[in-house]
């Protein structure tokens, strides 16, 4: 049972509730302030309520081994005590479900969108994640479940956060995905973002606000999904849902090689990850664009990016940012001039854009198989 009711933090003082099409309207927007909220997570330390992400959890011997066969990621040696990242691909390599992985005591917890639609075996569509694993089972020896009506997720960001959680008594591993067991249940995780410092809290559900109030008296400021996102979007971190669309593979969205091993094969979608990174390029590219702030209105998730009378990507996230104001995550066709004149949005919401430079990858050469290729040509 995934849980949709909104959590007991929307109801604490101050707590602003997001706008009714959020994909966050079950947890806080903001505390009356969300760019005071972004510099202190740039500064100090904050927490974030994301306890609307669903938690699933998979026991069983074979748990690791089964996996592997699922997922886009090397998990068959994921050792005890450390996560990952890792996506569901349909045949054709697109992405269909975004997760993130912690292995502890026998048990790989997965935490992933509130809702995820994932294409099940013969072409069935199904309508959760846990749909697909279960419908994947056969006879492994593994038990997965829904444990969001059990478990949920906050998120501490900024430079003081190891010391917030040793002031309660939580000691963060220093590695990345690094994931330790946190008295009376639950697990501490160390993650990549958004911005430089960022860790994960699974708390039991039942003490969800108790755990709030506590990571605050230890002086984590209260913020919302807005700041957030806002970091996010920064951090050029893609959300499933927001920032992809149907056609939207790995490669493109710069999740290679965080959640894709591209010398593992034998998963669905393997095909096309290994095509484009041996004797291809993606199509388009995952890019930060800075909007015109002269307007109230801003583009919506899914608009046009166009240059000229060319339409040239798709809008995704877009968030008011406490520097570098209104920006937006987008996919864009790679060929489009880094310094191009964009026009961003639909309607009576289309804004002048244009490209971060330092969002463009680097470009790493021709790929190896077309390098070999040539070589046996010439």
């Amino acid at each position: 049972m995934t849980v949709s009711t909104s959590s007991p933090i929307l109801g604490t003082p101050g707590a602003v509730p997001a706008p009714e099409d959020s994909p966050d309207i079950a947890v806080p927007w903001h505390y009356g302030d969300p760019f005071a909220e972004q510099r202190t997570a740039t500064r100090s330390a904050v927490v974030v309520d994301r306890s609307d992400r669903t938690v699933l959890a998979v026991p069983g011997e074979e748990r690791l081994k089964w996996l592997h066969l699922l997922l886009s990621q090397h998990v068959t040696e994921l050792p005890d005590g450390r996560g990952t990242e890792a996506l569901v691909l349909d045949g054709q390599g697109r992405v269909e479900a975004q997760m993130v992985l912690a292995h502890l005591d026998g048990t790989v917890w997965l935490d992933t969108e509130p809702s995820t639609t994932v294409t099940g075996a013969l072409g069935k569509t199904t309508t959760s994640l846990l749909d697909y694993l279960e419908g994947m089972r056969f006879w492994s020896k593994v038990e997965p479940h829904d444990a969001s009506a059990d478990w949920a997720l906050l998120s501490l960001l900024g430079p003081n956060t190891d010391a917030v959680l040793a002031s309660v008594g939580v000691t963060v591993p220093g590695e990345l995905f690094g994931v330790a067991a946190i008295a009376g249940g639950g697990f501490v995780r160390r993650m990549p973002g958004p911005g430089q410092y960022a860790v994960d809290l699974l708390v039991p559900r039942a003490e969800l606000l108790g755990w709030w109030e506590r990571l605050t008296d230890a002086g984590a400021r209260r913020a919302g999904s807005f700041a957030f996102e806002a970091l996010r979007v920064e951090s050029l971190r893609p959300r499933h849902g927001l920032d992809t669309d149907d056609r939207s593979i790995p490669h493109e969205l710069g999740l290679i090689p965080s959640a894709v091993h591209v010398n593992k094969g034998c998963y669905r979608g393997q095909e096309t990850v290994a095509k484009v990174h041996n004797v291809g390029r993606p199509p388009r590219r995952l890019l930060l664009l800075h909007l015109d702030g002269s307007s109230e209105v801003l583009p919506e998730i899914g608009d046009p990016v166009t240059n000229g009378d060319r339409v040239v990507g798709r809008v995704g996230t877009v968030a008011r940012h406490h520097e570098l104001g209104p920006v937006a995550l987008a996919l864009i066709k790679r060929n489009v001039p880094i310094d191009a004149e964009l026009a961003v949005g639909a309607e009576d919401r289309v804004v002048a854009g244009s490209i971060d430079p330092d969002s463009v990858p680097a470009d790493t050469g021709e790929p190896p198989g077309r390098v070999a290729a040539q070589r046996l040509r010439g």
